[in-house]
């Protein structure tokens, strides 16, 4: 059986992190799985919308995010909040736990995808935004989407 040569195969993103957070940069990192864990993320089945990663110990770890057991796993199936290590290098760790310890700053997962066979995250470092920040996202994409429905409406015409 061939591998999965595509660029990216997503298998969970967090739809709620670019909303909730102010991603100032990204990460890519590996994930540590068990093999009932790949096959669930495969059928695409996770959800990430209360998960985040924390560094503890020069290590990060992705906590909360729940990945249902498989359906055919039986006795072998993983506990589905379980913590998973993320792989990253040893440099951006050190960095990461110094800037996470400012006030504000923390460790978002934004999508958990495969790559090359291998499964991956992708972790952004964002600051939370306030409610009125929220509300000015909404409005321009309210805005942006009222001018594309106009351009779209002129172009029938």
């Amino acid at each position: 059986m061939n591998k999965d040569t595509s660029d990216r195969l997503v298998a969970a993103t967090n739809r709620q992190a670019r909303f909730l957070y102010e991603i100032a940069d990204v990460f890519e990192g590996g994930l540590v799985l068990t093999g009932s864990e790949v096959k669930s993320l495969r059928a695409g089945q996770a959800n990430m919308r209360d998960a985040y990663v924390r560094v503890a110990n020069g290590e990060a770890f992705l906590i909360n995010c729940h990945i249902p057991p498989y359906e055919r796993g039986g006795y072998a199936n993983h506990e589905p909040l379980r913590t998973r290590k993320v792989l990253l290098h040893k440099d951006q760790i050190v960095r990461l736990a110094g800037q996470t310890a400012q006030k504000g700053m923390t460790l978002v997962p934004l999508s958990i995808y495969f790559k090359k066979g291998r499964a991956k995250i992708e972790v952004g470092l964002g600051k939370g935004k306030k409610v009125h920040d929220k509300r000015d996202a909404i409005r321009e994409r309210t805005a942006k989407r009222e001018v594309e429905q106009a351009v779209k409406a002129a172009a029938r015409r």
